[in-house]
């Protein structure tokens, strides 16, 4: 197995033009785990860690912000958790403070599991994957359509993952995840909500609970119709519950040793709902008209 350690983009992109087999590396937290159990053994790594270029983040010129795939469970919490607080909730559940530490985004957006924490707060923000090849150049990929199966994503052969563009949280987010334990551990099921209150908007993400990470569309719309965005009246409970219901039928989970299909279909009506309350709570707070 050869190891390809660049030190630049543009090299990172000629070794993935050269070895379109070759496993990127950015972080590893997922990849080493797969080589250490022998789940896989690729012809060659890819190693992007040194590349400077990959742990840096901006503000665009439309506001968003582009962050590059090199950046860091941590540095997204500590530098970008006010902006971002859904996926910093995320991160937040990400195994241990060395994981954390270690882990990137952008390595979890190449593993591309069901299950992985960062998916559900990119779905819910509508954020953009930006993919680089040498020959094409760039490539921007809505979070809805990267993910094509298990584990697998719309990469192509000679592209590597440069950045993910987000915009800034323009109302409340929240993230909630279920696991067999309190820390360091897959999730069993997950959730994510952003309110657009703006665009009148509502943002899902489930994780854990069908072939991929997925959006809830049936249960945005319908609760983007039912909010009282004006007068911001209390959540009524019936919209509450229909807005469960209809997020748990968005997904099409397994029996698994984690859980059976059925507890992930009640856990993410209960953990939508929940998101929800919380969510509303902060938008209408004291401004409850009777």
């Amino acid at each position: 197995m050869e190891f390809l350690r660049p030190v630049s983009w543009e090299e990172a992109l000629a070794a993935k033009a050269a070895h379109p087999g070759a496993v990127p590396v950015q972080g590893g937290t997922d990849v080493m785990v797969e080589i250490n159990f022998d789940v896989r053994r690729p012809e060659a790594l890819l190693d992007l860690n040194p590349v400077r270029e990959l742990a840096e983040w901006d503000v665009a010129e439309d506001g968003r912000l582009r962050v590059g795939a090199g950046v860091t469970y941590t540095r997204l919490i500590e530098e970008l958790g006010d902006r971002l607080p859904g996926l910093a909730q995320a991160a937040r559940t990400v195994g241990s403070p060395q994981i954390r530490n270690r882990g990137t985004i952008g390595g979890n957006l190449g593993a591309a599991s069901p299950a992985g924490d960062g998916h559900p707060p990119l779905l819910a923000a509508g954020a953009e994957i930006e993919v680089e090849s040498a020959e094409r150049g760039v490539r921007m990929i809505p979070a809805a359509e990267f993910f094509t199966g298990v584990k697998r994503n719309a990469l192509r052969g000679d592209e590597l993952i440069r950045a993910f563009w987000i915009a800034p949280a323009s109302g409340p987010q929240y993230f909630s995840k279920i696991g067999t334990r309190n820390a360091m551990v897959i999730a069993v099921c997950s959730f994510a909500i952003a309110l657009h209150p703006e665009r009148r908007r509502v943002g899902t993400g489930l994780g854990s609970a069908a072939p991929t990470p997925r959006r809830a569309t049936a249960a945005e719309e319908f609760l983007a119709a039912e909010l009282d965005w004006e007068r911001r009246r209390p959540l009524d409970p019936a919209v509450a519950r229909r807005f469960g219901e209809l997020v748990s039928a968005a997904a099409s989970p397994i029996d698994d040793v984690r859980g059976t299909a059925d507890y992930r279909r009640h856990a993410l009506a209960v953990m939508a709902r929940r998101t929800l309350t919380w969510a509303w709570n902060d938008y209408a707070p004291g401004r409850k008209v009777s």
